[in-house]
Formats: structure tokens, C-alpha cells, sequence
């Protein structure tokens, strides 16, 4: 079995070797400032899109578990439309919002003009920000959950408001739990912001889509854009690594340590 994955891994390679492809015109471009400014704007929607995400996550996890039904409903609302509705369409639907609202503002004292401030950045940003948001949220329902609820009643008991205990107590022992699929949530974002090509974002897959719509060298310059994606996910599989290490370091001995900062945390406010 094994040699017959190494043979068609070698067959592969000839074929890419051989086939029709100029690999001089993938080393010209794969430093080209075009190229190079798609892979910083791929960066930075990946972030800020993780970011608001992750807030919008954290927020309405919380919600889910609130005992108010008005925020609970909120927060399946949210996490029902936004997942239920592809990436693509939302962008798009973000990107076009000017033809539902031409400006936007408070009517009689501010209004600027939609179609001005719903720039590719923004609508990237909205689009793949607020998705994120809804899957987070149940990533961070599952970890809150993960904890035993003992700790949120024994920081009631002190007077800790369930929200506070939340924050303060059952979160970060979650934390172990909610940064694994975060983190495989982020690599995913890095792939997922090729789709803000369609609404002009510069990113990695729209430069080098400019690229070739001049040279015509469409395979050459589609394998500069599948190295950078690789060489970026690469490096954030490795920082994944350690971040895993650091919120797992002590759980190997039966939460111990996590058991003994929380009683620490209840103790402080107690005091």
C-alpha cells in the first residue's frame, strides 16, 4: 500500500514536471508586490474576520445560556440564519446593500451614503466576521458546557452574578476545549477569504487573478496562490501547536491546576 501511494505521489510529480506549465513565470511572481500585497490583505481579513467572530461568538454563547428568553432567542436566531445561508451570498448581500439602503445614518442629523462606506474591505469583514460568529458561539457553548457546574454554583454562592461567574470563573477553564476548534476555524478563514475575490478584495486569489488576465499564464500563477495559502496555514498549524500546549498544560493531572485557579478566583472575590 505503501508503495503504491509513493508511485502515484511520483507520477504526480512527473506530471506537473512535464505537463505544459512555465515555472520560471511562478518564481517571477511569487515575491511580486502584487502578489505580496494579496497575501498581507489575506492576513489581515483573516484576523480582523477571527476577531469579530470570536466576539460575536463569545456573546451569544452567553446569550444561549442566559435565563432570559428574549436573549436566548436572539442568539438561536442568529446562529440559525448566519449558518444556514452560504459564505458567498452573504457576502454578496453585504456588498449590495446599498440597492435596500442608499445611506445610512441618524435621519435629520447624519447620513452618508451606503455605497461609500460598504467598501470590499467592510463587506469582507461583515460577511465572513458575522459567519464566524455563529459557528464560534457554539464552539463556545460546547466548551462553557465541558465545565462542571459545580463551578458556576459555587461562584454564585459568593454573590458572583451568573454573567461575571461566566467570565471570570467557567471561561477560562474552558478555554482548552474552545481554543483546538478555534484554531482549525482560523486556518479555515484563511481559505475561506479567497471567496471576497468576487467582490474586488485584494486578497491573495485577486491578485494573482490580475495577474494572469494580463500574461495568460492562468496554472502558473494559481500555484503561486496555493503556496502562499500553504505556506500561511503552515505557520498557523505551528502557532496553533503552541497555543494548545499553554491552555493544556496541567489538565494532563485531572484539572488540578485549573481546579485550584478558579477556587482561587472565588476566593478572591469573596474576599
Amino acid at each position: 500500500m505503501a508503495a503504491i501511494c509513493i508511485l502515484l505521489l511520483l507520477l504526480l510529480a512527473r506530471a506537473f514536471w512535464k505537463g505544459d506549465i512555465a515555472w520560471e513565470y511562478v518564481g517571477e511572481n511569487f515575491f511580486s508586490r502584487s502578489v505580496m500585497t494579496g497575501v498581507g490583505n489575506t492576513i489581515v481579513m483573516t484576523f480582523c474576520a477571527m476577531i469579530v467572530g470570536i466576539v460575536l461568538g463569545v456573546a451569544a454563547a452567553i446569550m444561549r445560556m442566559s435565563d432570559n428568553p428574549v436573549l436566548r432567542s436572539i442568539s438561536v436566531g442568529y446562529v440559525w440564519l448566519f449558518r444556514g445561508t452560504p459564505a458567498l451570498l452573504q457576502l454578496l448581500l453585504w456588498f449590495n446593500l446599498a440597492l435596500i439602503f442608499p445611506t445610512i445614518g441618524i435621519p435629520g442629523v447624519l447620513s452618508v451614503r451606503t455605497v461609500d462606506i460598504m467598501t470590499p474591505f467592510v463587506a469582507a469583514l461583515l460577511g465572513l466576521g458575522i459567519q464566524q460568529g455563529a459557528y464560534t458561539a457554539e464552539v463556545v457553548r460546547a466548551g462553557l458546557l465541558s465545565i462542571d457546574k459545580g463551578q458556576m454554583e459555587a461562584a454564585q454562592s459568593i454573590g458572583m452574578t451568573k454573567l461575571r461567574a461566566t467570565l471570570k470563573v467557567v471561561l477560562p477553564q474552558a478555554m482548552r476545549v474552545i481554543v483546538p476548534p478555534i484554531g482549525n476555524e482560523t486556518i479555515g478563514m484563511v481559505k475561506l477569504t479567497s471567496l471576497a475575490s468576487v467582490i474586488q478584495y485584494s486578497e491573495v486569489l485577486k491578485n494573482v487573478e490580475d495577474i494572469y488576465y494580463v500574461n495568460s499564464r492562468v496554472i502558473e500563477l494559481l500555484i503561486v496562490a496555493a503556496i502562499w495559502y500553504m505556506v500561511v496555514v503552515t505557520i498557523l498549524s505551528v502557532g496553533q501547536i503552541y497555543i494548545e500546549r499553554h491552555f493544556s498544560k496541567g489538565w494532563g493531572r485531572r484539572d488540578a491546576s485549573a481546579q485550584q485557579a478558579a477556587n482561587q478566583a472565588l476566593v478572591g472575590e469573596a474576599g
